[in-house]
């Protein structure tokens, strides 16, 4: 692997990082103490091809790589987790199983129009009683003459009120188990879909939370994504391109965690000196840089083995897992260095700080991460019981 990245990974990185700096930091502490779900910054980042990155030209996207992806969110993370939440939901989740499992038909009518942020996508994994066990759904998908009826509930989706197109994943045999499960492509503008939004969240204020009720919601018998049984598989790889774009929006963090205590260390004077002088402070800001390097190495790996078509789902689990913890440990580490200064929004650390915090429980938890590694090692499923 080169880690030297080439001249229009520079520009892309370099473009991203001051639309990041002059859009998205401006606006992040608003938005967060708001609550607020900025549409018009969202649309903004489509203007940037942001939504759709990963996606060939062809279907509307910008046609990078995942490296040079990682590079954006990257930087849109170091900025606001929010609006990288909205990055990685329309594209690692929606887009990409899109793209993997749809058919020609399917990629023409649905990808263009979320690539442009004309549409915002959904991803409906999650379920009330359903988290890790993704397997165990409680949604159900009856047959009809026309196509399927769905009924059932989804928790904690990201995008889901303000979703045009949401994947629903819905069991359409119990007695197969995962593989009576499938994935339907539901538009939201119809009788029986009803979200409802999630409030008072410790972080990603700035971002759309829903719960949604299914009540006998109707699709075609065109709106399946794959075939009847795929569904698992499709969430799987869902989740093996969400969890490489958390994981570089936490890096993301973890370098906005050095930038922010770096630049308050030189300005913040005690004893007659700047804290950065203090060995103790310059050694919480090295314990930073190493994480977040080591982090960064992390999910260049997974994304150079993406885009050379080599197996990647435990080095992404490893990036996840590693991002994911470090970020937690960083701006933890950010406000001590802040002191009190760290514990109100002022300073964006205080943000970080809780704003990271989910990321080490969606799109599989630290705990599944370490179990999807220590399969790769032992040769032994650890979620499989005996």
């Amino acid at each position: 692997m080169d880690f030297e990245l080439t001249d229009e990974q520079h520009l892309v990185r370099q473009t991203a990082r001051a639309f990041s700096d002059n859009e998205i930091v401006e606006r992040a502490r608003e938005n967060d103490r708001n609550e607020h779900f900025d549409t018009d910054l969202v649309r903004k980042i489509a203007d940037q091809g942001y939504l759709g990155a990963i996606v060939p030209r062809e279907y509307g996207g910008a046609g990078l790589d995942y490296l040079t992806y990682s590079l954006v969110v990257e930087e849109i993370g170091r900025g606001c987790s929010a609006m990288r939440t909205v990055i990685s939901v329309q594209t690692s989740l929606v887009c990409s199983s899109l793209l993997r499992w749809g058919t020609e038909e399917q990629k023409h009518q649905w990808l263009p129009k979320l690539c442009s942020g004309e549409w915002l996508g959904c991803f409906g994994l999650t379920e009330p009683d359903t988290g890790s066990d993704a397997a165990n759904q409680k949604t159900r998908a009856r047959r009809t003459e026309s196509g399927w009826v769905i009924n059932g509930a989804k928790m904690w989706i990201s995008l889901g009120n303000h979703a045009k197109l949401a994947l629903i994943f819905a069991q359409t045999d119990p007695e197969k188990g995962h593989r009576g499960l499938a994935c339907f492509l539901v538009d939201t503008d119809q009788p029986g879909f009803q979200p409802q939004p999630i409030h008072h969240k410790m972080g990603l204020r700035g971002s759309d939370t829903a719960a949604i009720g299914l009540d006998d919601v109707e699709v075609g018998a065109d709106a399946m994504l794959g075939e009847a049984g795929d569904g698992f598989k499709v969430a799987m790889s869902a989740l093996d391109s969400g969890r490489y774009s958390v994981a570089a929006g936490c890096v993301g963090i973890c370098q906005g965690c050095v930038d922010a205590s770096v630049r308050y260390s030189k300005e913040r004077e005690q004893f007659g000196r700047p804290i950065a002088s203090f060995q103790l402070v310059q050694a919480m800001i090295a314990d930073m840089v190493v994480d977040t390097e080591a982090s960064r190495m992390l999910v260049w790996r997974a994304g150079f083995l993406k885009d050379t078509g080599k197996p990647s789902t435990t080095e992404t689990s490893m990036a996840k897992l590693y991002a994911t913890e470090a970020a937690v440990r960083s701006a933890n580490t950010a406000i001590q260095v802040h002191g009190g200064s760290g514990y109100v929004d002022d300073y964006p650390v205080e943000r970080y700080f809780r704003d990271v915090r989910v990321t080490t429980l969606y799109e599989g938890t630290s705990q599944i991460q370490k179990l999807i590694i220590g399969r790769a090692v032992t040769g032994i499923n650890a979620l499989v019981p005996n």
